[in-house]
């Protein structure tokens, strides 16, 4: 059955675009106007994010996140098979001399990223990094079949998917060169069993992983943040902006606060672009951690 419905969604993926936007357009028309997608968790996520904005303001951007959304999962099906040149067209990318100063440098590169619309398109990244490696942290899925899909696709231009629980012990055995550039989209809400560190994100106290951190420090490696932002339909830019010590080195938890200062700009300046859907702040200082 797996197999089945995975040959159908891949080709239904073979269709143009501006085919696929029709689906979107109907997912959109679903989950705004009949379904009401998880609206109770993105109204309270953005009333509680933007307390200043009226419920007008509220509504506008929901609506438009709703969008983005549908154009989001009609894209993520697309990438059962587009080629590196379409992806290369629609998703572009500035800065990229970051990447060869931290070579330079001999240091390996994390590169940090949120869970803004389209992060499944950097799978088209490794052919524009100076970096032997390209290494995709993610969460493993249960399904077993689906967990072996869905990284195949990721790793179909280079990169290598590496599973967050064998990260930390992967990177801190490899040597620090500048050979490799590790990937992670490293927004999401902690286990509450894992909650370790949390900051003010979003006007909330937000718990936050710190792993990546506590890494950088040890192994002295540089961090780049991803600025990601959607110029129009089907189309992406991202401007990579190295983040460094207000210091020699980094302090502990520099490296977290300034990702997610730099995270907190960008979704205010696009705040229909982020995964409002997500619940990121389930956990609450004092009662659950």
């Amino acid at each position: 059955m797996n197999r089945l419905f995975y040959g159908i969604l891949y080709c239904i993926s073979l269709l143009p675009m501006r085919l696929l936007y029709w689906f979107s357009a109907i997912l959109f028309f679903l989950m705004n106007y009949v379904i009401g997608y998880r609206r109770k968790v993105i109204r309270e996520n953005l009333k509680n994010s933007f307390p200043k904005k009226s419920d007008q303001e509220i509504k506008k951007i929901q609506k438009q996140f709703y969008r983005n959304f549908s154009d989001y999962l009609v894209e993520t099906l697309k990438s059962f098979s587009i080629s590196q040149q379409e992806l290369d067209n629609r998703h572009t990318y500035s800065n990229l001399e970051v990447f060869e100063d931290c070579k330079k440098e001999g240091k390996d590169v994390i590169l940090m990223a949120g869970h803004v619309f389209n992060w499944e398109w950097f799978i088209g990244l490794v052919r524009h990094l100076p970096a032997k490696e390209t290494l995709a942290v993610y969460h493993k899925v249960r399904n077993d079949f689906w967990n072996d899909r869905v990284n195949s696709i990721r790793g179909k231009f280079g990169t290598l998917p590496i599973n967050m629980k064998e990260t930390g012990r992967y990177m801190m055995k490899a040597e620090n060169d500048g050979t490799k550039t590790y990937l992670f989209v490293a927004d999401q809400s902690p286990k509450k069993s894992m909650v370790r560190h949390s900051i003010q994100f979003l006007n909330q106290e937000t718990p936050v992983f710190a792993g990546f951190d506590k890494i950088a420090i040890r192994k002295g490696m540089a961090v780049v943040f991803c600025k990601t932002v959607k110029t129009k339909q089907g189309f992406y830019h991202t401007e990579f902006e190295r983040i460094n010590p207000d210091g020699e080195n980094f302090k502990e938890m520099e490296v977290v606060e300034k990702f997610f200062g730099r995270l907190e700009n960008l979704i205010s300046e696009h705040p229909d672009n982020w995964l409002w859907s997500h619940k990121r702040w389930k956990y609450k200082k004092g009662i659950d951690y």
